[in-house]
This record gives structure tokens, sequence and C-alpha cells, in this order.
């Protein structure tokens, strides 16, 4: 009798199994292929499901477009001596005589150190009144003055230097070497060179953005582009506020990739091949090459062109599809471009499922025959 109840116990395990499965169904990290479609526009869903080909991928190759306007780039370099409301004179006035005008007698220089410009262009010399000096040079002051003072005392000489005040100032903050104010100077009049003077970025250079803040008006660039286009090397005007930051964009890779995770771009644009290997490739025990997607919400005119239709409203429910096998997958993969907020999604290979079900089977079959064993025991 107890032969007859063991030889029984596995067949009767294998059918429990069976049920328990049917009735519970399987863990798997997500939908796999069967699901995904069954969820198309074409099944009734609400998703368009495309192979990606290459009109899908010109269509789709939407990169931001960052750049200054006409009015940022068309602006002209200051004049580096011009002096402006705010900025700080060193003035030094020189007599040839024994009783000075300003100094002390046997002192024939005088020196009136840190002369700030008042906020409507004006500064006050001794003697010889306030004076208009915002919109000069430093020469054309230094001649005011001299024509002033030139009727109270024979001959004076006199010197104007422009030192840097708050009047042409750039304020630099973020990614930078060193954040801080700086003047406008000779050599830091133009957007590279005060980068260069603030230390330069902090980050990596691919995902740099700078962004110009201009009293009501800003514009955006990417790092690299300021080297690469010399036309995005905008003059600079006092009162600018220079942005560094790191390119805010990412992706969700999920599946059966290396890793699961929200990732950062790691550069300007970002292919679905790059965007793999950023997460350590597929899988290689449990990823399905034929079943690579890309989850994404299309503007309508994207969506339009991609499917060849022109009746789409509002942003639409896209589901790209790579096959990483064809003889031009890796080929599509590389010039197929992911987007901020794409999801990525691997699914598993079919025989990863058909393992599971044979660990159950084989699982709920063993601890089945434990069972007997004991009963009969």
């Amino acid at each position: 009798m107890k032969s007859v109840s063991y030889r029984w116990a596995r067949p009767i395990a294998a059918v429990a199994a069976l049920a328990v499965l049917s009735s519970c169904g399987l863990p798997q990290v997500g939908p796999n292929k069967k699901q995904i479609y069954a969820g198309s526009v074409q099944q009734e869903g609400d998703a368009f499901v495309v192979a990606v080909n290459d009109r899908v991928t010109r269509a789709t190759a939407v990169v931001p477009a960052l750049g200054f306007s006409d009015s940022f780039k068309n602006a002209a370099i200051l004049g580096s001596d011009t002096i402006q409301p705010g900025d700080v004179l060193g003035i030094t006035v020189y007599e040839n005589v024994d009783d000075p005008l300003l100094g002390v007698e046997g002192s024939p220089a005088t020196g009136l150190a840190e002369i700030q410009v008042d906020g409507s262009g004006f500064i006050f010399i001794p003697y010889a009144g306030r004076i208009k000096a915002a919109g000069n040079s430093p020469d054309a002051l230094r001649r005011i003055i001299t024509n002033k003072l030139g009727e109270q005392t024979p001959d004076p000489q006199v010197e104007v230097r422009r030192e840097a005040g708050d009047g042409s100032t750039v304020s630099l903050v973020g990614s930078v070497g060193s954040p801080g104010i700086f003047p406008i100077e000779r050599p830091t009049r133009t957007l590279s060179t005060m980068l260069a003077n603030a230390g330069g970025v902090s980050i990596e250079p691919e995902i740099a953005q700078v962004t110009v803040i201009r009293g009501n008006q800003r514009g955006k660039i990417w790092f690299r582009d300021l080297y690469d286009h010399p036309e995005l090397d905008i003059a600079l005007r006092a009162g600018d506020k220079v942005l560094v930051e790191e390119d805010s964009r990412s992706f969700t890779a999920l599946g059966a990739t290396g890793g699961q995770a929200q990732v950062p771009f790691e550069s300007q644009s970002l292919s679905a091949l790059e965007g793999i290997a950023q997460v350590g490739g597929l899988n290689a025990a449990t990823a399905d090459p034929t079943g690579v997607f890309i989850f994404r919400n299309e503007p309508s005119e994207i969506a339009g062109q991609v499917l060849g239709r022109n009746d789409l409203e509002g942003a639409q429910r896209m589901i790209y599809v790579l096959d990483l096998t064809k003889p031009n997958g890796m080929f599509m993969a590389r010039d197929f471009v992911v987007r901020d907020g794409d999801t990525l999604y691997v699914t598993e290979a079919p025989f990863t499922q058909w393992n599971r079900v044979i660990s159950a089977i084989t699982g709920t079959a063993g601890s089945a025959s434990s069972l007997t064993s004991l009963s009969s025991g």
C-alpha cells in the first residue's frame, strides 16, 4: 500500500502545482511582450506600439534647442574703460606750486582714493565741484578735471584710474570653480573669459548648461557650444547673472537590464544603445533582445509624423520597439534618441518564465513528496 501511495505522489504534486500556477500566476519583473502588445491601440488599448525604423528615428530625433536671443548675441562689447555708476575711481592731482590747492605744503601730489561714482553717474572733486563721470573714459574725465582745476591752480596734472566697483559687475553662481561677484574688466568682457576668471565649470563639461539672466531676459546654452560656436560668446553687461548647472534630464530603466534606476543623461544627446550601456547593458541571464521598449508621451506633432496621421490631438502614449537581433537592430538602437522622461524597458526572455514554471512545479512536487513520505512513515 505504501508503494502505491508513493507512486502517485509526484503526479498529484505536479497537478497541484499547475493548479496553483494557473490561479496565482508567476512573479515577473514587468509585462512581457505579449502583454505590452495587448495594450496597444491596435488591440483596443490606449498606446501606439511602433517598430523603430529609419523614418521613425528621423521623426523622433528631437534634442533640446538651447541658445541666446539676437539681442544677447548682437550686444556690442563694452569699452573696457567706460566708467559706470557705482565704479570706484582713483584720482591723483599733481600741482607745480609751493602751496598746492589740494595738498599740503611741500607735497606736490595729492591722492583722492576710492571716489565712488554715485547712482546718477557723478563724482565730487574739491574745488572742481560735481562732475559727470559715467559714460566717460578715464582719459576724458582726466581732461574735464584738469580744465576745472586749471581755473584755480596753474597747469595741474591729473591722473584718473578706473578700479572695479559694483557698477560693472557680474555674479556667477552654481557649478563654477569660485562662485562670486566679479568686475567686468578688459580681460573679462565676454562670457567665456568671465567663466574662466571664476575657475571654469566644476561639473562634467558635456552636461553643463550656462544660463545668463539680464533684467527680464534669459538665455541658456550648452557649455560646450560656447567654444564650438563663437557667436554664443556674448558680451556681458553690468548686473548680468550667470548660472551654471548640470543637465537635469533623466530616463528610467526597468526590466531585464544590468540595473534598474532613474538615470541622468551623460551627454547632450543620448541614443537607446547608449542608454542601455549606461545601466550595464542587457541582463545576459534573463533579457529578451527582441523586446526592448521605449515608453513615451509624444507631442501630437511628432506622433502624427510617426503614424502618418493628422487627426491626433494632445500628447499620445507611444511605445517604440527595438529588436536587437535583427541585422540592423544595433544601428536602429544607435540612431534612436532617448528623451527626458522616457522609460526604457527590457522584457524577459520566454525561457525565463519557463524556468520559473519548472522550478515552481519541481519545488511543489518535492514538497508534496516530502509530505507523502512523512505521512507514510
